[in-house]
């Protein structure tokens, strides 16, 4: 092992750590400033949208950082890390400010009666994929199976780098309805601006995606 590849291998995972700790920041960011949620005359309490949504997207998140993690610690493209590395901070970092405002709501962590039964009902088109949202969804668009998490995992070199992005960008590409929904109909401010700030960060980073894709020779993947 030569020892550029020594370092960028041992990095990867205290790069992970220092990451991980982003998560207990944005808890206290969440939940110690409480701002702008501290409700005065000017904010609402919390509605449906503004608990499902916090809800949801952390469960979103936290599969995309599983998955830039794999690509944080296994790709050896400078171009691919830095790109995982600013996806798992940013949303390691958004989990705990969502989970922060569900402790301070006192609601629960995750759901407990199906994925999106936040939005309207009725059956909202999702990119292409129509649920009931009254009866709640078993999973959201986007959303990598086990299967293919699996075989993330067991890639390596440019296998990894393809499917990595491949696999993000179509996740990106299912959660921008939510991000969307979210900033529209949000109750407080707080919500509402990180989901607007999420839709236009994600939207940046599916272009990247897909430049990079594009220079690999590779598509992106359909969104079912």
């Amino acid at each position: 092992m030569d020892s550029d590849t020594g370092t960028r291998r041992a990095s990867g995972p205290v790069l992970v750590l220092g990451a991980i700790g982003l998560l207990l920041l944005g808890a206290v960011i969440g939940v110690l400033l409480r701002l702008p949620l501290d409700r005065g005359a000017t904010e609402a309490a919390p509605g449906p949208v503004d608990i499902g949504f916090s809800q949801d997207m952390s469960a979103h998140h936290a599969q995309a950082v599983d998955m830039a993690g794999i690509a944080l610690t296994g790709s050896t493209d400078n171009d691919v890390r830095r790109l995982a590395y600013d996806i798992l901070t940013t949303q390691q970092n958004q989990i705990g400010r969502m989970q922060g405002w569900l402790q301070l709501w006192d609601e629960p962590s995750q759901p407990v009666d199906g994925y999106m039964t936040w939005m309207q009902s009725g059956g909202h088109d999702h990119g292409g994929a129509k649920h009931d949202m009254a009866e709640g969804a078993a999973s959201m668009p986007g959303m990598a199976s086990q299967a293919e998490m699996t075989a993330l995992r067991a890639s390596s070199g440019p296998a990894l780098d393809t499917m990595f992005l491949q696999l993000m960008l179509r996740h990106h590409q299912g959660g921008a309805p939510m991000a969307e929904y979210g900033a529209e109909h949000a109750e407080t401010s707080a919500v509402s601006m990180l989901a607007a700030q999420m839709s236009k960060a994600q939207a940046s980073e599916s272009k990247v995606m897909t430049d990079m894709l594009t220079a690999r020779g590779a598509t992106p993947l359909p969104l079912s």
